[in-house]
């Protein structure tokens, strides 16, 4: 669940872009936290709380599968092209158009509380 009322539908749309039939997103990841969950939009990327550790791949780990159940797509389907030693990464899914990918994610921010 996202926890930033800030969020708009506008870091939504420039949140994702598409590429070789895939569609990309920054990542901002924050490894050691109390669980592993979406947090909001902040500076076009998406904020992303993982319980695992940076250590031997398992915040990677963790991010995929995180992002995986959010969007509701297998594990093999989300790819990190980029940053696995560092908190800042894009991401890649598959088997998504970028409008159910922006779909996906403001529904999880419509879960939000007023």
């Amino acid at each position: 669940m996202l926890d930033s009322p800030a969020m708009t539908t506008m870091d939504l749309i420039t949140l994702v872009t598409t590429r070789d039939g895939a569609v990309r997103f920054q990542v901002r990841a924050t490894p050691r936290a109390r669980e592993s969950r979406i947090v909001g939009v902040r500076e076009g990327a998406l904020v992303v709380r993982l319980a695992a550790p940076p250590v031997d791949g398992a915040a990677n780990a963790d991010l995929v599968a995180t992002l995986a159940a959010a969007l509701a797509v297998a594990k093999r389907d989300v790819q990190l092209i980029r940053g696995e030693g560092s908190r800042a990464k894009l991401v890649e899914v598959r088997g998504l158009t970028a409008g159910e990918v922006r779909a996906r994610l403001a529904i999880l921010c419509g879960s939000l509380p007023s």
